[in-house]
């Protein structure tokens, strides 16, 4: 889409996979509320987290794609069956009225300040069509990565077993089966993969499921819980999409830490372990050019107030600028 080279595209996002290159690359994209859009045909990697979505160059035009993609699906056992509403109907209606929450937890210590700046112009601009600015506050986000990163793994090195060279994707001969088996997962998976299932296998395992695995499954009913104490009080949340503007390819820190790129999926992982809509569109460049991208969280299946806030923003930013 940013290089003109498709109208819209369709993605997956586990801990951030759409709504982050969208931000990179200032266009919008929403992850649906789980189970609002068939996962059907798609490769797993962690069931529990995985949700198709739409990216496209705007608002409406994800809101179009939104209303063909979603719906329920009997081949997907994690599918809804709940009616769909036609998306493009709010765009434009405004957010007069509406409760717009900020949470503290998303301004930590050393957040960039260009960043900040235009999370601030979002708040400014919602407030100024009649939002009702709401500070709130979800105390367990501090934990969210932490937690993501055990579970996420943990299901991605159950749903990867598969591709073992026998039934699904790539095989490289060996001398015997296990042989077999250790070539394909070798040469098939990447080193980022490979890592994760590494992960997952550890966490699993006899003796620290309880330690991290459990445990990190408690957590995230705590961030889940934070979310819905927090819709008590606003309609929708604003939030940066990512801490920073794009890294660039082939980063050596992020090559050699795989921790610094962890990092990025800081203010997205938390609505993919609540199972929440998230929304980012552009709120404008870097000093280096380089897009910057604002976030829109809503409660489960209330897509449509997510919508109503976005296009506000959109029209605001002058979108059609940045393009």
């Amino acid at each position: 889409m940013a290089a003109n080279i498709c109208a819209a595209a369709t993605g997956t996002d586990t801990g951030g996979s759409i709504r982050q290159p969208a931000a990179f690359c200032g266009v919008t994209g929403i992850k649906p509320t789980y189970g609002r859009c068939s996962r059907y045909g798609i490769m797993a990697f962690a069931s529990s987290l995985d949700q198709a979505g739409p990216i496209a160059k705007d608002v409406r035009d994800c809101a179009l794609l939104l209303n063909v993609m979603a719906g329920y699906d009997e081949k997907d056992s994690t599918s809804v069956k709940r009616e769909v509403p036609d998306f493009t109907k709010v765009l434009g209606q405004g957010v007069k009225g509406l409760k717009v929450g900020v949470p503290a937890e998303y301004r930590p210590e050393g957040l960039d300040a260009e960043v900040a700046a235009y999370w601030d112009k979002g708040i400014e601009m919602l407030k100024s069509a009649g939002a009702e600015i709401v500070n709130i506050s979800l105390p367990h986000t501090k934990y969210a990565l932490a937690a993501y990163y055990i579970i996420a793994p943990a299901e991605a090195s159950s749903n990867l077993a598969r591709y073992d060279g026998l039934r699904y994707g790539l095989r490289v001969p060996g001398e015997h089966l296990d042989n077999m088996y250790a070539n394909t997962r070798s040469a098939g998976f990447g080193i980022e993969v490979k890592r994760r299932i590494m992960i997952g296998t550890y966490v699993l395992s006899a003796g620290y499921y309880d330690a991290y695995y459990l445990k990190a499954q408690k957590v995230r009913r705590l961030i889940r819980d934070d979310f819905v104490r927090a819709f008590e009080h606003c309609d929708v949340i604003l939030t940066p999409t990512a801490p920073t503007a794009a890294f660039p390819v082939g980063d050596r820190s992020m090559r050699e830490n795989p921790i610094n790129m962890w990092l990025n999926d800081v203010f997205t992982v938390s609505v993919n372990l609540a199972g929440l809509p998230g929304l980012s569109l552009p709120a404008g460049l870097s000093k280096a050019g380089l897009p910057l991208g604002l976030q829109l969280i809503g409660r489960p299946f209330d897509e449509e107030t997510v919508f109503k806030a976005a296009s506000v923003i959109e029209t605001e930013t002058g979108f059609e600028r940045l393009k």
